[in-house]
């Protein structure tokens, strides 16, 4: 009976956390409330409550979920990738998917979540801080591996490593308002562009990168 309770306890909070993610994503963290969720899901205030204990409390739980969820769509597909300017790419390209599939109908969660919490000092900056910064330590962590394995090209100076991970992130988060903004896939292929260029500037081995990034087009 009491493994009974926590599996019922387990997926009320996974059920809660599905809708906060949603709403965080394009109303914002800010506007999470466990009444709101209560209602929204027709659950007891005092059961989520009981969950969460507070809003912070909820809202830290919800970057903490979303992380999850990034790193099933983006980091999980290509993790068993051999290390590489090719698995590099490949990373961004599931960013790039990750974002114009709408994993989060408000496009990239992290992006959102530091817009709206960036000048706010607190618990729940930083837990988004943390995320992005895990998410751009292990960007960096790919192309140190990729250098390690003899990807980089020889250089007089070696390539500055944090410098390529923080343009090629700047890239695609361009992309991921660009493409909120104005409905536009066509950023994707921009931001896609920028990156090869960078990528390939450095390759040791340039063909074994794409010319082009593929194309994204609007879901039917």
């Amino acid at each position: 009976m009491a493994d009974g309770r926590v599996e019922r306890g387990n997926q009320t909070r996974r059920t809660v956390l599905a809708r906060t993610m949603d709403l965080a994503s394009t109303e914002g963290l800010e506007g999470l409330s466990l009444g709101r969720i209560a209602a929204d899901l027709g659950l007891s205030k005092s059961g989520v409550f009981a969950l969460f204990g507070s809003k912070e409390e909820l809202q830290i739980a919800t970057v903490r979920a979303a992380v999850a969820v990034f790193s099933r769509q983006v980091v999980a597909p290509v993790q068993e990738e051999p290390a590489g300017l090719a698995k590099v790419w490949r990373l961004c390209e599931r960013w790039m998917d990750y974002s114009w599939d709408r994993v989060f109908p408000g496009g990239c969660f992290f992006y959102s979540a530091a817009a709206e919490f960036d000048s706010r000092p607190g618990p729940v900056r930083d837990e988004i801080a943390r995320a992005r910064a895990a998410w751009a330590h292990y960007l960096e962590q790919q192309l140190r591996e990729a250098s390690l394995a003899g990807a980089f090209r020889e250089e007089a100076e070696p390539v500055d490593v944090p410098q390529l991970a923080f343009e090629v992130i700047a890239l695609i988060e361009l992309a991921n308002s660009d493409s909120l903004l104005h409905d536009d896939p066509t950023c994707y292929e921009r931001a896609g562009r920028g990156i090869l260029g960078r990528l390939r500037a450095v390759a040791a081995a340039p063909g074994e990168l794409p010319e082009r990034p593929p194309a994204f087009s609007v879901p039917a």
